[in-house]
């Protein structure tokens, strides 16, 4: 009996030991990228677009990721990766929305009166500031499904409840580590000058890079899908305003 609990901490132990590098190597591998697109993010909160959007919303994309991934590893059907690189149109789009939109964008946000409390989790879960923000830490992920299937596939079930504890903790430490680097006066000076105008053409060539990295779509259609994005996006906001009036 001595001898069995001894060898299940033994086993254990080797299972942290081999487990805790390894998830730390892999999360840091695959999402190096997100703390400057995370750092964008914080540098434009305002009153429509709040801190706990940023963090529930990357909770959420990163949660989807490792779903993904999960799905894999039971072997179960998932969409092959290029149907995935297509999720590349999203941050093309928010990011077209926000150059073309600039101008309006900042009137409503002047304009707008916080509504929603600062502890209604709910509210901020199903809002659409939070979506996006998912969807762009999904439509990012394609490399952390490809790593992240053979990582699962290849680890026990002890390694694996591991790994994904280290991985939400790093989630954690990634949106902390953001917030706290525009907190430094130099590097927050930067964002808040330019970063409204930085953060479109980081969204498109994010976008971009995903769509044509896993060959989701040729250049030409891909230029073809910029442009109806761009008559989508610019037609939008009008009609709304237009209704309201």
């Amino acid at each position: 009996m001595t001898n069995d609990k001894t060898n299940i901490q033994n086993c254990v132990m080797e299972e942290l030991i081999t487990a805790i590098p390894t998830g730390i190597t892999a999360f840091t591998a695959t999402n190096l990228d997100d703390l400057v697109i995370l750092s964008l993010w914080f540098s434009q909160v305002n009153n429509n677009f709040r801190w706990r959007h940023i963090v529930i919303g990357q909770f959420l994309g990163f949660s989807i990721l490792v779903i993904a991934s999960l799905t894999g590893f039971l072997g179960s059907l998932i969409l092959p990766k290029h149907w995935i690189g297509l999720l590349g149109l999203v941050p093309i789009a928010i990011g077209l929305s926000s150059w073309l939109n600039q101008e309006s964008d900042d009137a409503d946000a002047e304009d707008e009166q916080l509504q929603q409390s600062e502890t209604s989790a709910f509210i901020s879960l199903v809002s659409p500031q939070t979506y996006s923000v998912a969807a762009i830490t999904v439509a990012n992920g394609s490399d952390n499904i490809s790593i992240y299937m053979p990582l699962f596939a290849n680890s026990s079930l002890i390694r694996l409840l591991i790994i994904l504890i280290i991985f939400f903790l790093l989630v954690g430490v990634w949106c902390y580590a953001s917030y706290k680097l525009i907190s430094q006066n130099n590097i927050a000076d930067v964002l808040n000058r330019y970063g409204s105008n930085l953060v479109p053409f980081v969204l498109v060539g994010l976008g971009v890079y995903i769509i044509l990295e896993s060959n989701a779509l040729n250049p030409l259609a891909l230029l073809a899908s910029c442009i109806c994005l761009m008559g989508i996006v610019k037609k939008y906001k009008p009609k709304a305003e237009a209704e309201e009036n």
